[in-house]
């Protein structure tokens, strides 16, 4: 989940990346499912899914995945590099898109996996 703002995702984001602006929405993941769908577009992940955060560089990511935590999700991650990291790395990017699209390059070394029972 990309969680910069919209003006960000549109000068590039991670393909497969759904957008959920944290700083102006930081209650979406609380949100009824139906609320959740006509606000972002797309449905509410179950709180068994696994989410991965990301931003521009890692603080965004961070406070989100602390709020996915406190709304129920359990398999939550960051990819410590965000943008910058996927850019670094040279990671196939899509202007503009915050839906699935083509498959990108592998994420880069920031990719760090945080579960509450430990690392990994």
């Amino acid at each position: 989940l990309d969680v910069r703002e919209p003006a960000e995702v549109a000068a590039g984001a991670i393909p497969t990346a759904y957008n959920i602006p944290i700083s102006s929405h930081p209650d979406a993941l609380l949100l009824p499912p139906d609320e959740f769908e006509s606000q972002f577009g797309f449905a509410k992940p179950p709180p068994s899914k696994e989410l991965v955060f990301y931003c521009k560089a890692g603080v965004r990511s961070a406070a989100a995945a602390q709020l996915a935590k406190q709304g129920g999700y359990e398999k939550v991650g960051e990819y410590r590099g965000s943008w910058l990291d996927w850019e670094r790395h040279r990671g196939v990017g899509s202007a503009g898109k915050s839906s699935p699209g083509v498959e990108g390059k592998k994420l880069g070394e920031g990719w760090e996996r945080k579960w509450d029972g430990g690392g990994g």
